[in-house]
């Protein structure tokens, strides 16, 4: 046997736990939930029945579905370009601070590494109605007290409020890799050309050297945002009046409440579907280093 020949079998061989565990719990999955969404099966039933595209045509008229959809994409427009903007203004910070870099960088990124089900209660203590910290600080401004979690025109906004405080500390960590990359001599000849504050120098320099950097950041931050569910169950579960539900809520309630697997299914098809397409964008863009973003 030849020496390339080896080779390749020693590839294949190591190649192989990897692609047998994927095997397994991505693709087989996968392929079990594209089976099920043409089903009508229900959870616990002995059998099932193809019903072609009867669960994607129910949803298409479904309100509920449309505002699921709509909420997910309320919280995501709200999400993403907060926890960049706040991610990257995070990374700025750090990176001129000499002296208290470790604790800002340890302070913002914490809530990265809590348990989001724990935070949520620290949360809800935050925003409750009668001695919550939230409605002290509005009776101290004069401002009116809320039911933060309870009001349909406010729930879903608090709740993107919680999502930038959850990711801005994950981007924040991104920027900076970022930020580590610039070459020095950029500004050195940016001040040789006499930029006169650190303002033109993020305009000039930094910003555009982060291009590629905040085009991957933002759509990670698009996926993480579509992913919402935690926040929404131990907080809200969906409510009031489903002003709060998202997709991914919607497929939970299909699925273990109403026990529709088929159209849970369906449902999970049509995300992935649209995580697909968040994903795709990044192909869009070429993702030089330097491109303005």
């Amino acid at each position: 046997m030849s020496a390339s020949a080896r080779q390749n079998r020693a590839g294949l061989a190591l190649l192989a736990p990897a692609a047998i565990l994927a095997t397994v719990f991505l693709l087989l999955p996968l392929l079990a939930i594209i089976v099920l969404a043409f089903t009508d099966y229900q959870l616990g039933d002995r059998s099932l029945r193809f019903i072609g595209l009867g669960n994607f045509r129910d949803l298409a008229e479904d309100h509920a579905f449309w505002r699921s959809l709509s909420n997910t994409l309320i919280y995501s427009a709200i999400v993403v370009p907060g926890s960049v903007g706040l991610g990257l203004a995070s990374a700025l910070l750090v990176n001129s601070s000499a002296s208290f870099k470790s604790f800002y960088r340890t302070v913002f990124f914490l809530p990265v590494m809590a348990s989001l089900l724990a935070m949520a209660v620290v949360w809800e203590f935050m925003l409750q109605p009668s001695f919550g910290i939230a409605n002290a600080v509005m009776k101290l401004l004069g401002l009116a007290p809320h039911n933060w979690l309870k009001e349909s025109g406010l729930a879903l906004y608090v709740l993107a409020v919680i999502g930038i405080w959850q990711s801005f500390g994950f981007n924040m960590v991104l920027f900076m890799a970022g930020l580590s990359t610039i070459p020095r001599e950029l500004y050195d000849a940016a001040n040789i050309d006499g930029a006169p504050n650190a303002w033109t120098r993020f305009t000039l320099v930094t910003w555009p050297q982060l291009g590629a950097v905040t085009i991957f950041v933002a759509i990670t931050s698009g996926i993480r945002s579509f992913q919402v569910f935690d926040t929404v169950q131990s907080l809200t579960q969906g409510g009031p009046n489903k002003a709060t539900e998202v997709l991914l809520y919607t497929v939970y309630a299909e699925g273990f409440e109403f026990l529709r697997s088929g159209r849970a299914a369906a449902l999970t098809v049509v995300f992935l579907v649209l995580i697909l397409a968040i994903g795709l964008l990044r192909f869009l863009y070429p993702g030089r280093q330097g491109e303005a973003a």
